[in-house]
């Protein structure tokens, strides 16, 4: 089989013949048929070469001893264990208790793309924001991988929800069910009235900005950097920093979303596992609307 291999820091890429691997127990081996990228995983890998991407789709090719649940020939999705290979690979073995049967309804590069994004939005506004019908709620990056899935999952939570990005994004984030969008480069705090929540999928300035547009007892939860020691305190409001964990029964949930048409997968840009090279480019050059798949035959 083949794999994509990641040299040193992402300085260079090959599409090289690996070994097979062996479903050990409690996993399943899934044949990849796509695999979506985030612009900072290269820099996760404790050992080189790795293995990019941490979302995959595809199909269950054998099932080791005691791996419940799925059989040879179901369309399945996961988000990967961060501290173990990674998924752009022809096959890749994943404790059954992490993957959950793909939507029906999209095919497996809409699929790919929304195991780790899909998840950190789903996780920060019920597990951390526990958001609740009728907030307000400012997600920013609205157009980027995680904030477009936070615009939509609010609005499907019954929250209003101002979004900031690019004025040339702004038609395509009121698409996903935000009722304001700001240009991030201009004064937006002026224009917010006081949310309930605050989805930073940013960092820096931006989320140092944003402690003023938060109401008394609200939260910002942010997934790009922690916030600084004290600032939540000094505004009165919370704050809160995690990294996304799989979830089986909230992929379980997102898929049956993606198949009531309630949450829509946003895919930016697609490249064959050869190009893996040029995928990791574009998240930085071309700056796509949602996510960047790798696809697999």
């Amino acid at each position: 089989m083949h794999a994509v291999l990641a040299q040193q820091s992402g300085q260079s890429f090959s599409y090289a013949s690996v070994p097979r691997p062996v479903p050990g127990p409690g996993e399943v081996l899934v044949g990849v048929r796509a695999a979506a990228i985030t612009r900072d995983e290269l820099t996760w890998p404790q050992k080189w070469p790795a293995v990019p991407s941490f979302e995959i789709s595809g199909v269950v090719a054998e099932a080791g001893a005691d791996a419940a649940g799925f059989a040879p020939g179901d369309q399945v999705y996961a988000l990967l264990d961060f501290n173990g290979s990674g998924g752009a690979a022809d096959y890749v073995p994943v404790p059954a208790a992490r993957l959950a049967v793909k939507p029906t309804s999209v095919d497996h590069v809409a699929a790919a793309s929304l195991p780790l994004a899909a998840l950190t939005a789903w996780q920060a506004l019920t597990d951390h924001a526990h958001l609740k019908t009728g907030q307000r709620v400012l997600v920013h990056g609205g157009a980027g991988g995680v904030g477009n899935y936070g615009v939509q999952l609010a609005a499907a939570l019954g929250a209003e929800v101002v979004a900031t990005a690019s004025s040339n994004d702004a038609d395509y984030v009121r698409s996903l069910g935000a009722s304001l969008v700001l240009d991030y480069r201009t004064a937006w705090e002026a224009h917010v009235e006081p949310v309930d929540v605050v989805l930073d999928t940013v960092g820096g300035p931006v989320l140092d900005r944003s402690w003023q547009v938060i109401r008394g007892g609200g939260i910002l939860v942010a997934v790009a950097t922690p916030p600084p020691d004290g600032a939540a305190e000094a505004h009165g409001v919370r704050g809160d920093y995690f990294i996304v964990t799989p979830d089986q029964a909230q992929l379980t949930e997102l898929a049956r979303l993606v198949d009531a048409g309630t949450l829509r997968p946003q895919v930016g840009l697609t490249f064959p596992f050869s190009e893996a090279a040029a995928a990791f480019e574009a998240l930085t050059s071309a700056h796509p609307r949602g996510k960047v798949v790798l696809t697999n035959g």
